[in-house]
């Protein structure tokens, strides 16, 4: 490398590596280092890329591997990015860039070897490259380097960076590096079998001199990811065949060489005009933050005394207790006030709180809702961090969080498992909070083209939540069959049951509707398993088996195998059928006067409840529902045989007002609170890396990943 413009096939040529990576020792003080990293280099940014490049610089690892136990020129390279990064605290605030740029080509050759170790040997080989030191000490190392360890003083140095260097179009390579940097540290976790807890980076990282920064790393994360701060138009890629520069090392080179290097780009360019264009949509430092914030709380969870090498986690506990800096004044904010409802946002805040600006980190958030990582950081918010929840819980335009969940869930056969999984688990802990469910119904919406099965001009936000929970629960039955799924969903809709108000004619539709879709299945199954017995037969594994027509295409020919599992299925089928009568129940029970449509729809199917009427399992709460029936069926009888819809609608909003309260039997509240399992780094930690493989840029070895499997760009957690 050194003072030229570098290029991937002339890596293993180079005059500078070749010596960095030979084997002489070279000290952290010879002039070498200011030549070697004063190089300008085409940083890659996708994953192809970054393939490419660890491809291109294996035989440079490999051969440093086995050097570097003599020369320990891998930790003389550290010492030298540690004193450009202390001189860098000073120097970015004076605009002096040269240490920036340096400090840049240090922190980026410092990754590719760590990457190369972490991959390809044990995190033991990585740490003892590290403290290599040759025999002769040199007199100017500090006292510091003598006794701390040097992977203690990288992982301290890096947020350091991140925490007090500003970003400017100078430094925003050099915050985006600090951050990958540390992602392949944590990637450790990627390629060993052993706990986050056991491993030298994570204890470092939880217990070292860096965690007395977890608070101000977490906000500083945080924050980047909230500005969404763009590429500066010097890193944008240039339009010349796709290449790209790193613009300041660009113009430390044209300085460097008397402005000659300048007329050679041009030439190179000169045909491709002026513009730039951005890589990817989402700012790279924000995505960055983001995924690094995520693996720093997600690691390290259990701080059980019985587990063993259990570790507290501090970044964790940071980003749990953030407040909104925007009530850090000590006052006590009431954001809104409808009839007894009163939200208190903020009281006396310690001084010891770390705050952030929640209303540029709801924006972020409610403009990033498709992405997983996103809806995984909501989710850990608003379920830990009782500020922000209260924060969210008082926004008058919550449709600005709920419509992106909405739509994740609406498109789930184009989402993960994962993210159609968090995204409901979200919608059930705001369903939690009264006034969320009073509020939804009063947002009004007009025009969802997204919604495509009907046409809806004005719709509220409660009933499109309901319609799409609904859509999830029938695309659930059809396609995935997860019981937690349908759970998860009922528990949203019970949440909320008592709260509808004004449903849309087609919502009240699709809610009967639900109910008479898993009726005639429940119809179907008991009907199978009262003529199992006259018709057994065995699949040659010792299991009872029925040949039946499709429950799903009754008279096609087709045939399914039916188990003995079936009065398992039966009675999860029962479960769940009870659960929708009780949500029809207490929507009836605490809004019978103000859903008249749910009774048109109810009335429209009455037939449908009365298979249940004497089955012991569903007569207490249908005997609610056909009272209703009852009533409202006696006063349209009571006119006209020949009425229209309105005429119908006018009949039962009358008959509403007369309607005896104390006629229903009361049942308890249906309130249904999420509570997380109980080894969620089981779940976590996989997702979370899984994130990081498909969306960090960055490219990993699929053939020694041990957390999961990733198979042609597939993850399988």
């Amino acid at each position: 490398m050194g003072v030229s413009n570098s290029r991937l096939g002339d890596l293993t040529k180079n005059e500078y590596i070749q010596k960095f990576i030979g084997n002489e020792h070279i000290s952290p003080n010879e002039p070498f280092w200011n030549r070697f990293l004063s190089f300008s280099f085409m940083p890659p940014i996708t994953s192809t890329e970054h393939r490419i490049l660890d491809e291109s610089i294996q035989p440079i690892c490999q051969q440093l591997f086995l050097n570097n136990v003599r020369t320990g020129n891998f930790g003389s390279l550290l010492h030298v990015f540690l004193i450009r990064a202390t001189e860098l605290q000073t120097s970015a605030q004076t605009e002096n860039n040269m240490f920036c740029w340096q400090s840049y080509n240090a922190l980026f050759l410092l990754r590719c070897f760590i990457k190369y170790l972490v991959e390809n040997h044990k995190e033991e080989d990585l740490v003892r490259h590290l403290e290599v030191r040759p025999a002769k000490t040199e007199a100017t190392q500090s006292n510091d380097e003598d006794f701390t360890s040097r992977l203690e003083l990288l992982m301290d140095a890096l947020p350091e960076i991140i925490i007090n260097v500003p970003i400017r179009d100078f430094t925003y390579q050099l915050h985006l590096e600090a951050v990958n940097c540390l992602l392949v540290l944590l990637s450790v976790q990627m390629f060993s079998q052993s706990q986050a807890s056991s491993l030298t980076v994570y204890r470092t990282l939880m217990m070292g001199k860096c965690s007395e920064k977890s608070n101000l790393l977490s906000k500083a994360l945080l924050e980047h990811f909230a500005a969404q701060e763009k590429l500066p138009l010097s890193l944008q890629r240039n339009g010349a065949g796709g290449s790209f520069m790193f613009g300041l090392a660009s113009e430390i080179w044209n300085i460097l060489t008397w402005g000659m290097g300048q007329h050679a780009e041009a030439g190179r360019s000169g045909d491709s005009g002026s513009s730039a264009t951005q890589h990817s949509e989402t700012p790279p430092l924000a995505s960055q933050s983001l995924l690094l914030l995520l693996c720093l709380v997600n690691h390290c969870t259990v701080t059980n005394a019985a587990v063993p090498n259990g570790l507290s986690n501090p970044y964790r506990a940071a980003l749990f207790s953030l407040v909104d800096s925007a009530s850090s004044q000590g006052e006590c904010v009431i954001e809104r006030t409808e009839e007894n409802y009163a939200r208190i946002v903020s009281s006396k805040k310690s001084n010891s709180q770390t705050t952030v600006d929640f209303g540029s980190l709801y924006n972020t958030l409610c403009a990033t809702l498709s992405d997983d990582q996103t809806t995984l950081l909501l989710y850990l918010l608003i379920h830990r961090n009782p500020h922000f929840r209260t924060y969210l819980m008082a926004r008058s335009d919550i449709e600005g969080l709920v419509v992106p969940i909405l739509k994740t869930l609406y498109n789930a056969p184009d989402s993960n498992s994962h993210h159609i999984y968090m995204s409901l688990i979200i919608l059930l802990i705001l369903s939690e909070d009264d006034l969320f469910n009073k509020t939804v119904h009063e947002t009004k919406l007009k025009g969802v083209v997204w919604y495509t099965e009907r046409s809806i001009s004005e719709i509220s936000l409660g009933g499109l939540l309901v319609l799409v929970v609904i859509r999830t629960i029938q695309y659930n039955m059809l396609k995935m069959r997860d019981k937690y799924l349908h759970t998860n969903c009922l528990a949203a809709l019970a949440n909320m049951s008592g709260q509808f108000r004004s449903l849309h004619p087609y919502v009240s539709q699709r809610l009967v509707s639900l109910f008479e879709t898993l009726a005639k299945k429940h119809i179907r199954l008991a009907s199978m398993i009262q003529h199992q017995m006259k018709n057994k037969g065995s699949d040659g594994n010792g299991s009872v088996v029925l040949q039946i027509p499709d429950a799903e295409d009754e008279g096609s020919g087709k045939n399914e195998m039916i188990s003995s599992d079936m009065v398992q299925d039966l009675n999860v089928l029962e479960e769940v059928l009870r659960m929708v009568l009780e949500i029809l129940n207490c929507s009836l029970t605490t809004q019978l006067p103000h859903n008249p449509n749910l009774v048109y729809a109810l009335l429209y199917k009455r037939e449908i409840f009365e298979p249940f009427r004497n089955q012991p399992a569903f007569q207490d709460v249908i005997q609610n529902i056909e009272s209703v029936i009852f009533y409202f069926s006696n006063k349209l009888e009571q006119l006209s045989t020949d009425l229209s819809v309105d005429e119908v609608l006018e009949t039962i909003q009358k008959g509403a007002t007369l309607w005896p309260k104390d006629r229903l039997k009361k049942f308890p509240d249906l309130k249904f609170k999420y509570v997380e399992e109980d080894q969620p780094e089981d779940f976590f930690i996989p997702y979370v890396w899984s994130l990081v493989c498909q969306s960090s840029g960055l490219h990993w070895d699929p053939s020694k990943v041990k957390l999961f499997s990733l198979e042609n760009g597939t993850v399988s957690v």
